[in-house]
């Protein structure tokens, strides 16, 4: 039979498919699964009006075969399936979507939640198949057509045979090469660990046949004897943590779930579980580990939530769901709410995606500020770990997160030599007292210590000490906290002597000048030496 070209500039734009728009070639199977998941999406659909399916939900499946001696992958389900027509149209013509297709066709399809917009993820194949071949049969007609195509060089449809509606793709896959090794796709430890990656929540199982070993009944233990056997495995497991109800969900799940997720051995310090519905609709669920990852100060530290539409992850690392300031945060955002590009993997930055960052942003400050208030001690846990990180995020940006940031800080108190937020230091103030005073050194000891801290410590008012270098510029760009300036201890002027007393040191700085300028002569690099009425105890400060 003669081949068909590929509409719309087939061999340029395949080109661009499989070699530009997809960064990972195992992509290709997310692609194709969520593709059969839409295709059942839309038999189930027919069938809550059309008893004659005969299919119930739990009756569908997605199933992944490998064949090694023959090096072929086939994905196939048994959902709606695809007239010749349909075949010729959806996959004869790249971009062309059946599932928009589908909608336009069925009067409420809009609540079939059906991933694939675009008509592109199919072409994916090609990355890993030197040929591919799709054999379906449509739900309603007796007959069966074959879609067999090498690429660019056009396709092919015949008629097949088949005994039921469905869709059977079968990947021949290409050649292994210097840098790609394609028959990684025919090992089922591989294809089992691509399925809980990208499609862990599609929401039919989706199955495959493994081949299994056991010792012979009767074998002795001496000498054992092993036969091989076949059993059937779910990959997947279907329904997302996130989308259970909270009442069947408490710490031990949420923190299993994060465990596993995310390969930590610590429970985390806050779990936060969040949804809205309305103009952006979203389920989230992020974590605050123990501790920061080994690499969370390098440049290889990847930050960002994993993104999910529909049981698919589209993204392993938003970054943009998450601020710098909360790099630290684990998790993942379900929302059916986002535009995608092309490939599932290119999202459009649009209002939605910035509507749901900043709600979550939001949420997770909220959820700290309710553990410093309720659970201190975890609170203060979490500020031993990430402390840092919110301190950056009140200087970077200009200063444009201080407002937000600024009551989660904490720093230690001199007087009461714990940790206290801007607000716990202005709310004890002495009377009188009109700054927020601090220290900068390489330990809280030596700041409390400092000759210039006796004078202000002396008058009954606190000091925060500050001992990272971002201290000091953080407390800069914020300026003021409640009205009330921040002031260093070693400021020139903090004005803390009476009248009475600066006086007598000016009187002392003149009867002295010779000694002074001899000193400051002696000393190279010193500006001015001059008596001072700030030092109680100590000979001598720097300023």
């Amino acid at each position: 039979m003669a081949k068909k070209q590929f509409k719309a500039e087939s061999k340029r734009l395949l080109d661009l498919m499989v070699n530009s728009i997809y960064t990972h070639k195992e992509i290709f199977l997310r692609e194709l699964i969520s593709n059969a998941s839409d295709a059942i999406d839309k038999l189930y659909f027919i069938s809550l009006t059309d008893s004659s399916v005969g299919l119930n939900r739990e009756d569908f499946e997605i199933r992944i075969e490998a064949d090694k001696a023959t090096r072929t992958l086939k994905i196939s389900d048994n959902g709606v399936g695809m007239t010749k027509a349909e075949l010729e149209e959806n996959l004869g013509t790249i971009a062309k979507s059946g599932a928009l297709a589908f909608k336009a066709e069925h009067e409420n399809a809009d609540e079939v939640d059906i991933i694939g917009q675009f008509g592109v993820g199919f072409y994916s194949a090609f990355m890993v198949a030197k040929n591919v071949r799709v054999l379906s049969r449509a739900y309603g007609s007796e007959e069966a057509y074959v879609w067999e195509s090498s690429g660019e060089d056009g396709y092919t449809v015949t008629k097949g045979k088949k005994a039921s509606a469905g869709t059977e793709i079968t990947l021949e896959l290409k050649d292994d090469a210097e840098g790609e090794d394609y028959s990684r796709f025919l090992e089922s430890f591989i294809l089992s660990s691509l399925v809980r990656k990208y499609s862990d929540y599609i929401r039919y199982p989706i199955r495959m046949t493994a081949e299994r070993s056991r010792r012979k009944e009767g074998s002795s233990e001496e000498k054992p004897e092993y036969e091989t056997y076949f059993e059937d495995e779910t990959l997947n497991s279907m329904v997302p943590l996130w989308k259970k109800p909270r009442g069947e969900l408490d710490d031990e799940k949420y923190a299993g779930f994060y465990k596993e997720k995310f390969h930590d051995f610590d429970d985390p310090i806050l779990t936060v579980h969040t949804s809205a519905e309305g103009a952006v609709s979203y389920t989230a669920l992020m974590y605050v580990p123990k501790r920061p990852p080994f690499d969370f100060y390098s440049k290889e530290y990847q930050r960002g939530l994993q993104l999910y539409t529909s049981g698919v992850m589209i993204m392993d690392k938003c970054e943009d769901l998450l601020p710098d300031y909360f790099s630290f945060v684990k998790g993942v955002v379900d929302t059916q709410d986002l535009s995608l590009n092309i490939s599932l993997e290119t999202l459009q930055h649009d209002r939605q995606l910035k509507t749901i960052a900043q709600n979550l942003k939001k949420k997770l400050k909220a959820e700290l500020m309710k553990l410093l208030d309720n659970q201190r001690d975890k609170y203060e846990e979490f500020w031993a770990s990430f402390g840092l990180t919110i301190k950056y995020g009140v200087y970077s940006d200009y200063g444009a997160n201080k407002e937000f940031l600024s009551d989660m800080l904490m720093f230690r108190s001199a007087k009461e030599n714990k940790l206290v937020t801007l607000k716990e230091y202005v709310e004890r103030m002495a009377e009188g007292q009109d700054c927020i005073y601090y220290a900068c050194a390489e330990t809280a000891e030596r700041a409390a210590k400092l000759p210039q801290s006796e004078q202000v410590l002396e008058r009954g008012y606190d000091i925060l000490l500050m001992t990272d270098d971002i201290d000091e510029f953080a407390v800069k760009v914020i300026d003021d906290f409640m009205e009330k300036p921040f002031k260093s201890v070693s400021d020139n002027d903090l004005n803390l002597e009476s009248d009475e007393d600066k006086k007598k040191t000016e009187s002392l700085n003149k009867e002295y000048a010779p000694l002074l300028s001899a000193m400051k002569d002696a000393i190279e690099g010193v500006k001015e030496v001059r008596l001072s009425g700030r030092l109680k105890s100590a000979p001598v400060c720097i300023t």
